[in-house]
């Protein structure tokens, strides 16, 4: 676990994942899938799981969906599958949790957008009923809140009121101050209801970086309860990543978050299970979370003009990737493993010596040896055709003999 102080918030159970209250942060994505395939929705629900992710999400937005929840609980449950599915509910949530009881039941949690339920006085009626229907059945709930879907009548009244000030504030600042106060008054609305506060999840969703980084700390000086970060419309491919890593790393090393999702846009036929790997790595970069072996490389210059350092390098975290299906049940703690391939001699040795088990290869011009180092000490020097194939093996004996039970 990470030194990072973290922010003390309520522990909240969902199913068997435990979220705040000091457990390891938690990541989550969403399908998109049209909830009513049930093949399709619990194919892709086991390939987020297998990929990392330990809470799914599921739009559930109209009866048909609704009614394909237990079904999907069901087939997940007899393969084995035990991750916890969420239910997205948006403007209808109240009828189809009150006229689908199995799809309320089967959900291990509800995922409410305070800005969704309602307009004037249905908003609290709907609300309330959706509250009540999880305190039947001790859902737990997350309070959703989204800039781009913001409680029209609780903007407007701030905004009337900044009007009268002598200094009012910016469209932004106040834009920021009705997404706190959106999902701060609907958690104490809930909790008026008789829901309790260790069933609250809260969520206040922005899509520009500084944005989310001044919610997030805000409502962390604010409330204890447990916090679900994400930058909402990160966008897609290199900048929706960075645009994510950015915003949650600046948040996390501040100790504030309880789970995470990169909401990424995926690219046209990619796999949707990406969003789960950049959040493990986002956890992982922070050392917060460990989930694989890394390998460290470096850049290349001019004294590695050769590629064989990268190939090699790439070779090996391909196959880390692929062992730790088997290794993260025979060898516990492999995941914090790191693997160093460096390039040449500047600082090749003294990064590999870093690692658990390093090999700096001879950059351009230098003796065609390549030495090993294992916890710091120099064990072989490899030479010859063989040097990547020679390194592979000792990387697998390595975590044979440090990682078994």
């Amino acid at each position: 676990m990470s030194p990072i102080n973290r922010h003390k918030t309520r522990s909240v159970s969902v199913k068997q994942v435990n979220i705040g209250g000091g457990a390891p942060v938690v990541i989550q994505s969403m399908t998109n899938t049209d909830t009513a395939d049930i093949g399709a929705t619990v194919d892709q629900i086991k390939l987020l799981g297998d990929a990392g992710s330990e809470l799914v999400r599921v739009t559930v937005n109209n009866e048909s969906s609704a009614k394909a929840i237990p079904h999907i609980v069901e087939q997940l449950d007899t393969q084995n599958y035990t991750i916890p599915i969420i239910g997205d509910f948006h403007f209808n949530g109240h009828k189809l949790l009150r006229q689908q009881d199995a799809c309320a039941r089967a959900l291990a949690k509800y995922r409410i957008n305070p800005g969704n339920v309602g307009r004037g006085k249905k908003r609290d009626i709907q609300f309330s009923e959706m509250i009540e229907i999880a305190c039947k059945y001790d859902k737990p709930v997350r309070i959703g809140v989204n800039w781009g879907s913001l409680d029209q009548q609780l903007l407007a009244g701030l905004l009337t009121r900044n009007a009268n000030l002598a200094d009012p504030l910016s469209l932004p600042e106040i834009t920021r101050q009705a997404v706190v106060e959106s999902a701060l008054t609907s958690a104490q609305f809930a909790q008026d209801i008789g829901l309790d506060a260790s069933r609250i999840i809260i969520s206040c969703k922005m899509s520009r970086v500084a944005d989310l980084v001044m919610v997030y700390q805000d409502l962390a000086r604010q409330c204890d309860y447990a916090l679900h970060l994400g930058l909402t419309e990160a966008g897609m491919g290199d900048k929706g990543v960075i645009a994510s890593a950015s915003a949650l790393a600046i948040l996390l090393n501040q100790g504030i978050g309880d789970t995470i999702r990169v909401s990424l846009t995926p690219e046209p036929g990619a796999s949707r299970d990406r969003e789960v790997k950049i959040a493990q790595q986002i956890l992982q970069a922070l050392d917060i979370r460990s989930f694989t072996p890394s390998v460290v490389a470096c850049p290349g210059c001019g004294r590695t003009t050769s590629e064989y350092f990268q190939v090699l390098a790439k070779e090996i975290q391909q196959q880390l990737d692929e062992s730790m299906s088997n290794w993260k049940n025979n060898f516990p703690g492999v995941e914090a493993m790191s693997v160093a391939v460096m390039g040449c001699v500047v600082n090749g040795p003294g990064e590999s010596k870093q690692a658990n088990i390093g090999i700096s290869l001879p950059g351009t011009g230098e003796r065609p040896v390549a030495p090993v180092y294992e916890d710091g000490v120099k064990t072989v020097t490899l030479k010859g055709d063989k040097i990547a194939e020679e390194f592979m093996k000792m990387v697998n004996d390595y975590v044979v003999s440090h990682y078994s039970n």
